[in-house]
């Protein structure tokens, strides 16, 4: 009985119609896909998966991928005529990026010179150790212009480990917390995993993502298993996921 109790999940058995809101499957634009063939073997193997609908979302950054409109536009362009070609017409694949909060970001949004998630949704990250200085400025801005920031994969970002509070705080702003479903596992390691699990369990993710860069964190997307209280709690967030941005 003991054994049934704490029977292991596959992740992946519940992916399938999932809209995944974060990859990086377009080729040679940032540390993602390397080629057009990266991208199709992403895109193949998410198809089997059952995940039809993708949102690419192309690191933009100022010191290391100064992606523009125009850069990524010409990317998705590739790849979707790839998959005409091929008679994979049902692959919804739309274009938006994952904004770095620099020095750099608040001009982009002054001369609208971004790509939000249906028009609505920013996704943004921070750098890993430290807040950037112009972080509350910023996210201010972002609702002036309209939109809605999703940040990336909270649960990755070490300087607030030891501040939790800073969650909530995260959420009073308004802005939504995307999971990263490779942190359910012990791929960034234990501690990324424990916050991932935690922020679930509080009830503050609003959204999820693959963040697929490769192949390889494809076939370890599909090897997590989890529990049945982590599925209870992730469930209504892929529902969401499908929800809006079908």
């Amino acid at each position: 009985m003991f054994q049934i109790l704490n029977k292991k999940i596959f992740l992946v058995d519940y992916l399938g119609h999932f809209v995944d809101i974060h990859s990086h499957i377009l080729p040679s634009i940032d540390d993602g896909a390397k080629d057009i063939s990266d991208s199709l073997d992403i895109i193949n193997g998410f198809n089997e998966i059952g995940i039809t609908h993708i949102i690419t979302t192309p690191h933009v950054n100022q010191n290391y991928y100064p992606n523009t409109t125009q850069s990524v536009h010409s990317a998705h362009n590739q790849v979707q005529n790839q998959l005409l070609q091929l008679g994979l017409r049902h692959i919804a694949l739309e274009s938006s990026s994952e904004y770095m909060i620099d020095s750099n970001f608040e001009n982009l949004l002054d001369q609208k010179l971004v790509a939000p998630i249906r028009n609505k949704f920013l996704l943004v990250e921070l750098p890993f150790l430290q807040s950037p200085i112009n972080f509350d400025q910023a996210i201010f801005k972002i609702a002036t212009k309209g939109y809605n920031p999703i940040l990336a994969h909270p649960e990755r970002y070490f300087f607030l480990h030891n501040n939790y509070k800073k969650y909530l705080e995260f959420k009073s702003k308004g802005i939504f917390l995307q999971l990263n479903l490779l942190s359910l596992s012990n791929y960034y390691g234990k501690q990324v995993s424990k916050i991932a699990k935690k922020l679930l369990m509080d009830n503050y993710i609003d959204f999820a993502g693959t963040d697929i860069h490769n192949v390889k964190q494809l076939e370890l997307l599909k090897d997590i298993k989890i529990s049945n209280s982590t599925l209870n709690k992730l469930i209504p967030i892929l529902i969401r996921n499908v929800e809006i941005f079908y």
